[in-house]
C-alpha cells in the first residue's frame, strides 16, 4: 500500500506514526513536516521512474520494437520479436482482400465461420475481433505508439495498396457501403472518353429487370435527350475491354518503348532500352493482379484520351504514366531479386 495513503489511514483513525529509527513522529508539527517532504520527495522519485519508463518505451516503439503483449494473428512471439505465421498469415490476407473485393462484412464473418477461421485465442473471428484485424497496422510492417506509425522490425503481411483500398471502404457511409453492388466495377474511362463532336462521354448505369447495365453516352444527350449523332452511347464494358486491349498492344510497340526509354532513364541510371522493353512485357502479368479500382487507377494514369468515332476508338497514352508504371515494375523486380 502507498505510505501517504497509509498515513491518512492513521489520521482517520487518530493514530500517530512514531518512527523508532528515524527522529520525526506525527504527533509534533516538525515531525508531520519532515514527513509531507519525504512523501514529496518519494512522489517525486515515482514520476521521474514512470517518466523514464515511458520515455524508454515510445523510444523502443520508434525503433519498431515488439513491446511485449499478445501476439496479433498471423505472427508468432520469438526472442521477443514478431515472426510471421505464415497459416495465420493467409488468413489475415483472405480477409483484407475478400473485404477489399466488396464482401460486406456479415458475409464475411459468416464464411469465416463457416470454413472453422479461428482467432489467436482459438475462438471464432466475431464482429469486434475482425474489425481490429481490420485496423491494426502491424500488419503493415509497423509499429505504432500513441497514433502514430513507425517502421517495424517485423515484416509485413499486407501491403499498403491492399490497406488503402480496404481503409477506403471502412471509411465510407455504412448505409451507403451496404447499397453498393458486390463487386461494382468502376468507370475506368470517367474523364478520358470522347465521342465524334469532341463532347466528353459520361458514366450512365441503368437496371433493367434486377440487371446493370452499364455506358457511356455524350453529354448532349443528357442534356437534351436526343442527338443526331450516330454515336450516342458506347456499352462500357465493351469499350474499356478495347482500350485494356489497345494497351496492352501499345506498350509494346518499339516507339512507345522508345519515348518510355527516353523519360525514364532521367531518374533511373544505366536504364536500358532493352530493360525498358523487358519491364514494359510484363504489363499483363501486372494487369491480372490488380483489382478492379486499381486497374481503373493505372488506366487513369496511363491514358491521356480516349475518341470514340463511326470508324472505332483512338487511344492517346501519357509517357509520364507509362514511366511511373516502368518505375513501379523495375522496383519491384528489384526487390524480387534481392529475395530471391
Amino acid at each position: 500500500m502507498d505510505f501517504a495513503k497509509l498515513v491518512e489511514i492513521f489520521d482517520r483513525n487518530e493514530v500517530t506514526f512514531v518512527s523508532v529509527t528515524q527522529s520525526f513522529n506525527t504527533t509534533t508539527s516538525m515531525g508531520r513536516l519532515t514527513l509531507n517532504i519525504l512523501l514529496s520527495f518519494a512522489q517525486f522519485e515515482r514520476e521521474v521512474i514512470g517518466e523514464r519508463i515511458r520515455d524508454k518505451f515510445a523510444a523502443s516503439r520508434r525503433k519498431g520494437i515488439w513491446m511485449g503483449g499478445w501476439a496479433p494473428l498471423g505472427y508468432n512471439i520469438k526472442d521477443r520479436k514478431l515472426i510471421v505465421n505464415e497459416r495465420e498469415a493467409d488468413l489475415v490476407r483472405s480477409v483484407f482482400i475478400r473485404f477489399a473485393r466488396g464482401m460486406p462484412p456479415r458475409q464475411l464473418i459468416e464464411a469465416l465461420a463457416r470454413e472453422g477461421a479461428l482467432n489467436k485465442q482459438g475462438k471464432p473471428i466475431e464482429k469486434g475481433y475482425f474489425y481490429r484485424v481490420l485496423n491494426n497496422r502491424v500488419y503493415l510492417g509497423e509499429a505504432v505508439h500513441k497514433g502514430t506509425a513507425h517502421p517495424g522490425e517485423h515484416d509485413p503481411i499486407i501491403n499498403k495498396n491492399l490497406w488503402d483500398q480496404v481503409h477506403a471502404l471502412i471509411g465510407a457511409n455504412p448505409h451507403t457501403r451496404a447499397k453498393r453492388p458486390l463487386g461494382r466495377t468502376p468507370a475506368m474511362l470517367k474523364g478520358l472518353i470522347f465521342g465524334p463532336t469532341g463532347a466528353a462521354m459520361t458514366p450512365a448505369p441503368t437496371r433493367k429487370n434486377g440487371k446493370l447495365y452499364r455506358y457511356y453516352i455524350t453529354t448532349d444527350l443528357l442534356r437534351t435527350g436526343s442527338s443526331t449523332r450516330p454515336v450516342r452511347r458506347v456499352p462500357a464494358a465493351q469499350i474499356e475491354g478495347v482500350v485494356v486491349s489497345q494497351i496492352r498492344s501499345m506498350v509494346q510497340t518499339p516507339e512507345i518503348v522508345i519515348a518510355t526509354w527516353r523519360a525514364a532513364k532521367q531518374t533511373i541510371k544505366g536504364l536500358t532500352e532493352r530493360q525498358v522493353r523487358d519491364e514494359l512485357r510484363r504489363f499483363d502479368e501486372l494487369w491480372s493482379e490488380l483489382f478492379p479500382a486499381e486497374q481503373a487507377r493505372l488506366v487513369q494514369l496511363l491514358v491521356d484520351r480516349v475518341d470514340i468515332s463511326e470508324k472505332g476508338s483512338d487511344i492517346t497514352l501519357r509517357v509520364e504514366g507509362l514511366t511511373s508504371l516502368m518505375q513501379d515494375l523495375h522496383a519491384a523486380t528489384g526487390l524480387r531479386s534481392d529475395a530471391a
